[in-house]
């Protein structure tokens, strides 16, 4: 781990791998840390990518003020690509980390090599079916619930590590020791503060002031998904569902991983790393 200073923050990152190849920037989710790419980042720093997997902020180690609006977390990300010395990345995100690396590549086109998304849709597309889909919004219950004050971290504290396997497919993916440090990195009201901030900041529908405008995204997308997630749906990744933040005619390369849910990355390693390695090799070589 380092702690990287930014002009943003200070964020406790994972660097590794070669410092001429190309920059992989892992974004972890809820209720997660950047630890929860571990099986993918010795793959790739094989592979010869300098990967930067950060704690976002509000997690272990990080920065826990200022503003989580979505727009602003993406702004994290590009302060942490220059604190690194990175013009361009590839910008890889699961659940949230995923929103904010879709919020990357449409406010900031020009840092972007390509991007990655693992079971979590563009921003606009979940707030948009939230609205039309009853069914998806049984599935978010919890969404609105982090709205409210002091209850939702409650709720997390208790609930944690417990509720990583409990929202998983393949639930033998999770261990004691595995789960230690999530149990760790949540175990107050404080901890799970910033992360419950993460859903408050997202009702904020708005650019924060001086944001650069979103663009439709022209650069290669791959999405992996986990079949069997109990949070959200594989049609929010749909040709249709996407039309209004894909640039015509770009397409997303989407990969079902029938063997895992939500936390696919963890319940599928092996399946998650070689598609994501193999889609690389094409659309941005190390």
């Amino acid at each position: 781990m380092t702690l990287l200073q930014t002009d943003r923050g200070d964020f406790e990152t994972i660097i590794d791998g070669p410092e001429d190849g190309t920059v992989v920037v892992l974004l972890h989710g809820f209720p997660e840390l950047n630890i929860s790419w571990n099986h993918q980042i010795p793959a790739l720093v094989a592979g010869g990518y300098r990967v930067v997997a950060p704690n976002q902020r509000g997690y272990a180690g990080s920065v826990r003020d200022g503003s989580y609006a979505t727009a602003d977390l993406a702004a994290d990300v590009i302060a942490i690509l220059d604190a690194v010395g990175a013009q361009r990345a590839v910008v890889v995100g699961h659940d949230w980390g995923g929103g904010v690396a879709w919020t990357v590549a449409q406010l900031y086109p020009d840092r972007l090599v390509a991007l990655v998304a693992m079971n979590c849709p563009p921003p606009q597309v979940l707030a948009a079916r939230l609205l039309r889909s009853p069914r998806q919004l049984r599935k978010s219950w919890y969404m609105f619930f982090f709205q409210l004050p002091w209850l939702p971290e409650k709720f997390v504290v208790r609930s944690m590590p417990g509720v990583l396997r409990g929202g998983s497919y393949v639930r033998e993916a999770w261990n004691r020791e595995n789960l230690a440090p999530y149990a760790e990195a949540f175990a107050t009201e404080a901890d799970a503060h910033g992360p419950v901030n993460w859903y408050r900041g997202a009702f904020r529908g708005a650019l924060p002031k001086g944001s650069p405008r979103r663009t439709k995204i022209t650069a290669p997308v791959l999405i992996i998904w986990g079949t069997h997630d109990v949070f959200l749906g594989i049609d929010l990744v749909s040709p249709e569902a996407l039309r209004g933040t894909l640039a015509f005619p770009n397409e997303a390369t989407l990969i079902p991983i029938e063997s895992a849910g939500h936390f696919v990355q963890n319940e599928a390693p092996e399946a998650v790393t070689e598609a994501l390695l193999g889609w690389l090799s094409t659309s941005a070589p190390a």
